[in-house]
Parts: C-alpha cells; structure tokens; sequence
C-alpha cells in the first residue's frame, strides 16, 4: 500500500512540474545598427567603446576637436603646402600648357607618363623607370 502512494505522489509531482514549464519563441534583436539593430544605439555603443579605450594616441585631436600643434607650426606647415602646391600647377601649366593634359607621351625625370582618351575617360598612365613601377589613372567624363 505504501509503494502505491509513493508512485501516486511521484507520478503527481511530475505532473505538476511538467506543466509548469512553458516555452516563448526565440528572436534575436541585434544591438549594434550596423547588423540591422536599432539605430538610436549607435550614441551608446560609441560612447561605450570611448570608454573603455585605454589607449590614447598622442597625436590626436583634443576633446574640442583642435589640433594640439602651436599655432606657429600651423602657419609654417600651410604655407609651405600653398607654396608646393603654387610650384605644382607652374610645374603642370609650363610642362602639359593652358589647356591641360593633351594626349601623348610625357617623360618627366624617371617618369614615362602615357596620356590616352578612352571610353569611361582619359587614361594617364604612370611608369617609373627606374624601378618599372607603373599607376593607372583613368579621369571620367562628366
């Protein structure tokens, strides 16, 4: 008689917790808006991961987004760019002439430069002598 209450209260007990568990459908909801998540994480996530940045480069800009050089390095580096850029188009206008690159060949010191006008547009091509190194540059029509 024992035996059966026993297996009675065990069968019960199994049933009772058998119906207690249920289950839900599984989605996954990406986080990161870059795989199709939520785009107002985007703040977050970045700030999240400024956080934790431990390293910190020295050469980059400061929290007001301005560079840290001195103001006179500044000038010093613009204006040595405006000046190589001047020299650059003298350079351009006295070797190619008013209206630009005309098609040809061009050999400037241990370059080879191949003007050609194809059909997406003009091709330059760039070889270097010295090393046979080449560049293809193709301008498109507008």
């Amino acid at each position: 008689m024992k035996k059966t209450y026993l297996i009675g209260f065990i069968f019960t007990l199994l049933y009772l917790t058998c119906n207690a568990a249920q289950a839900q459908d599984f989605v996954y909801q990406p986080v990161n808006p870059a795989f199709g998540g939520e785009t107002f994480n985007y703040q977050w996530l970045q700030s999240s991961a400024q956080s934790q940045d431990r390293l910190k480069d020295p050469d980059a800009l400061t929290s007001s987004g301005a560079s840290k050089q001195d103001p006179l390095d500044s000038f010093k580096s613009n204006l040595e760019r405006q000046i190589l850029s001047q020299l650059s188009r003298q350079l351009i206008t006295s070797q190619f002439g008013e209206g630009g690159l005309e098609p040809g060949s061009y050999t400037i010191g241990n370059y080879q430069i191949e003007v050609t006008e194809g059909s997406n547009g003009v091709i330059i091509q760039i070889v270097d002598i010295g090393t046979g190194n080449q560049t293809t540059v193709t301008i498109p029509y507008y």
